[in-house]
């Protein structure tokens, strides 16, 4: 029993995990800011997994409805104005729902995974959701209203876009 103990690694008292995490979230602004200038090359696509109840994210309404919790979007054919907006920490984005233009803002932070699948590249995070501020004084606390019933978690969805692509009719 001795043996295994002696064989694990004592606990880090430096924060390996978040400076791991912060330097790969660099790689994500790097891969952003080449496409938004450059655009995909070949047949890279970006997948990219966010909160959509984190803070700072601006999606339309009707998204946020629908994906309360985290939603997945593709970037690949029909996107715009891809950029990493240094003073917000997001990435900013045009894309098309019902033949409608939105910008979407993600914050850096708000990301839960991004991948490009062309060349099977995921990268996996923990979304930094702001830490909830203690209650002072004697004011009460107010409770969700969706508490009176707990809604199972459902797993991420991918917005598809093909279904607002415009098809071109086959040459005869």
């Amino acid at each position: 029993m001795e043996d295994d103990q002696e064989q694990q690694p004592p606990e880090s008292l430096l924060p390996y995990a978040d400076w791991i995490e912060a330097a790969l979230r660099q790689v994500v602004v790097r891969a952003i800011e080449h496409v938004g200038v450059e655009g995909l090359p070949g047949g890279h696509h970006f997948y990219l997994t966010f909160r959509t109840d984190h803070p700072g994210v601006t999606i339309p309404a009707h998204l946020r409805a629908q994906y309360p919790r985290e939603m997945t979007i593709v970037l690949q054919h029909r996107f715009w104005d891809l950029k990493f907006v240094p003073e917000t920490q997001a990435i900013n984005v045009g894309l098309s729902f019902g033949g409608v233009g939105s910008t979407l803002v993600i914050p850096l932070d708000a990301l839960t995974t991004f991948a490009d699948p062309y060349v099977g590249h995921v990268m996996r995070f923990h979304p930094k959701m702001p830490e909830e501020q203690p209650a002072t004084g004697s004011a009460p606390v107010a409770e969700p209203e969706a508490a009176e019933e707990e809604k199972p978690e459902v797993a991420p969805q991918v917005v598809s876009l093909d279904a607002f692509r415009r098809r071109t009719p086959p040459k005869n």
